[in-house]
Parts: structure tokens; C-alpha cells; sequence
């Protein structure tokens, strides 16, 4: 792929309509999601030991939900989303954070009273 080419597909990739749903309609209230979006990439150009010319690139997106916006009876309320492995990880760091803290804490106690 050429490097102008990924950088077309990389701006139409990265769009207000992939952070936000089109908006859904039920029963009388609304409801619009919104996603985290993130990406990156890079290219390059260069040439071999008999001159011959090359190029390439690459890019990545990434998505995660984050929330959404209900409207209702005329209100606009924010409801963020609950990424529970995310909020799992999280909890299992600092778990093994204490665990580790609290044996060492308790190693320098033992070696202070020994002397």
C-alpha cells in the first residue's frame, strides 16, 4: 500500500460517526453511544543494494465503548459503560501491589528486630 493511500484510509477511519452511534429511538427516548477511539501508524520509503525503490505502511484502530447519552422527557443524562475486565485488571493490580508491600513490610520488621 502507498503512503498517500494509507493516509486516505486513515483519515476516513478516524470519523466523528465511529466515536458516536446514529442516534436510536424507542418508546420516546434516545439513545446515542460513544466509543474511546484510538489509532496509530507509520510508513516509509526506501531503496535496496540495486536501487529499486519501495514503500510501505501500516496503521491500527482500536474501539472501546465508554458510554451513552440518553435523552429523555426533554433531559440529556450521560451513562458511562462498565468495562468490567478493564475495572478486573485494575482490582488484580493492586491486589498483587498489597500482597507484594505486605511481605516486604514484614521481612524489614523481622530483619529490625533481629537487630
Amino acid at each position: 500500500m502507498k503512503i498517500d493511500e494509507l493516509m486516505a484510509e486513515a483519515r476516513d477511519a478516524i470519523t466523528v460517526r465511529r466515536v458516536y452511534s446514529e442516534p436510536y429511538e424507542r418508546d420516546g427516548v434516545t439513545v446515542i453511544t460513544a466509543a474511546s477511539i484510538g489509532g496509530g501508524g507509520g510508513g516509509g520509503l526506501g531503496k535496496d543494494e540495486k536501487g529499486q525503490q519501495g514503500e510501505g505502511g501500516g496503521f491500527g484502530i482500536s474501539a472501546r465503548p465508554v458510554g451513552a447519552y440518553v435523552i429523555s422527557g426533554g433531559k440529556v443524562s450521560w451513562r458511562p459503560a462498565i468495562d468490567v475486565n478493564r475495572l478486573l485488571t485494575g482490582v488484580a493490580a493492586v491486589a498483587i501491589a498489597f500482597l507484594v508491600t505486605r511481605a516486604r513490610v514484614a521481612r524489614a520488621r523481622v530483619r529490625a528486630e533481629r537487630g
